[in-house]
């Protein structure tokens, strides 16, 4: 396909994901089915393109001022990847496969058009009705951290210190030019290509032998800042794929026990050959069924209970830029009482002197402080421990964590846009002994 021909392919996909409100996932797919002669490189072009779209949508839109898929397009060429209206006009030629020549509106629009005067939502390209929210939390400067949530994201690696270390995994994937995580010690990034393709990296001998595991810096992070106690019993309640599941493992480098569940068995499903692949013998595994309560011999005894809780992903819209368009006001009031339920259940297993972290990819104050301190109000028998306290499991990098990121007497908040990772609040509290 030529460049031109991926255009029209791209406004033809968003039509369908605007006019029929469905996942850009499924609309990508089912286009790939229906055009078989487009090559990998195609598929992967065309996906780049609509996401960059999604993660731009209404900065687009009011720069072209109209929100049809072909405006959204033309809007993210000039926004999202500079071109010119010389290039762009020269990709929409009229020609066979080619979008449509520019009208003189669209030609004006992408010569002098630009954001000034564009309220806070829409420079930050993000919902409205979320505005009142980020502005609880961010003020005036909520907008640059939509901004910041709406450009691609890094592929983040975490080294898994039971089958390798930093140099040896470095080494391993010297040909994917990774570079240091600025505050995780176990972190790798990989910068995607222009087009946002990102490497096979599970057909690598490094992930196959369980080296390293798909993980951004900031989970990572979260994961080091709950500090699991070598020896200690963790249990991980919310465990889904396993991914901080995992990295307990290796942090407590295979010493006690560590107990995954999610009530949620699809949701679980693939923690089980990760578990192999990464050499975390020390993890048992617990599955719903039914009625049975496989949790009920862990109560009171917990060293460590962590609560990755489900909420609405706004710290991750970088990477799912489709989801932010498609969430509801319902959703938030959802999670927020899906959290309460989650953290009540996970104070049955805390150990007197134990401790309880508290996660979410979320920037909301409502699922993150708020939640705190209805919890608190709820179980007063639980302190946070004060975030200037918590860095200090990163030692001097947290230290410089603590300045670049938003701390409240809640907890910490990792945005992209302070500390280049996706959007986590983290908050560790501990019960009296």
């Amino acid at each position: 396909m030529t460049p031109a021909a991926r255009l029209s392919a791209a406004i033809e996909v968003l039509g369908t994901i605007v006019t029929d409100r469905r996942p850009a996932s499924d609309v990508l797919k089912e286009w790939g089915r229906a055009h078989r002669f487009a090559g990998s490189g195609d598929r992967a072009a065309l996906s780049s393109l609509v996401y960059d779209v999604l993660r731009r949508r209404a900065s687009a839109a009011f720069l072209m001022g109209d929100d049809s898929a072909r405006a959204l397009l033309l809007g993210v060429l000039k926004l999202g990847r500079g071109m010119d209206v010389a290039t762009i006009a020269q990709l929409c030629d009229g020609g066979r496969f080619s979008p449509a020549p520019l009208s003189e509106d669209e030609t004006v629009r992408l010569t002098s058009g630009t954001l000034d005067g564009a309220p806070a939502h829409v420079a930050g390209d993000y919902p409205e009705w979320i505005d009142a929210s980020l502005a609880a939390v961010f003020g005036d400067e909520r907008a640059e951290e939509g901004a910041a949530l709406a450009e691609r994201a890094p592929l983040d690696l975490r080294v898994n210190t039971l089958k390798a270390d930093m140099a040896k995994a470095t080494e391993e994937l010297a040909h994917l030019h990774t570079s240091p995580g600025r505050w995780s010690p176990l972190a790798l990034r990989i910068e995607l290509e222009t087009d946002g393709k990102a490497p096979a990296l599970t057909s690598e001998p490094a992930y196959i032998k369980g080296q390293v595991e798909i993980q951004d810096e900031g989970s990572q992070i979260a994961a080091i800042l709950a500090a699991p106690p070598r020896g200690g019993q963790v249990l991980d309640l919310c465990a889904g794929g396993g991914g901080k599941t995992l990295e307990f493992a290796a942090l407590m480098d295979k010493a006690g026990q560590l107990y995954a569940y999610d009530d949620d068995i699809r949701r679980l499903a693939p923690i089980h050959e990760r578990v192999q692949r990464a050499g975390a013998h020390n993890v048992q595994i617990r599955s719903p069924r039914g009625r049975t309560d496989v949790l009920e011999d862990l109560e009171g005894r917990m060293d460590l209970v962590l609560v990755d809780a489900p909420c609405t992903g706004t710290g991750t819209w970088r990477r799912n830029p489709d989801a932010k368009w498609r969430i509801r006001p319902g959703a938030l009031a959802e999670r927020v009482k899906d959290q309460t339920a989650i953290l009540d259940t996970a104070t049955r297993y805390v150990k007197p002197g134990g401790r309880l972290a508290y996660v979410t990819c979320s920037l909301l104050d409502e699922e993150n402080g708020a939640q705190i301190r209805a919890f608190l109000t709820r179980h007063p028998d639980f302190k946070v421990i004060p975030p200037a306290e918590t860095v200090l499991a990163l030692g001097e990098r947290g230290i410089m964590l603590r300045q670049a990121a938003l701390t409240s007497a809640e907890g910490i908040l990792l945005t992209p846009r302070r500390t280049f990772t996706d959007g986590f609040f983290v908050s560790i509290m501990v019960r009296a002994a």
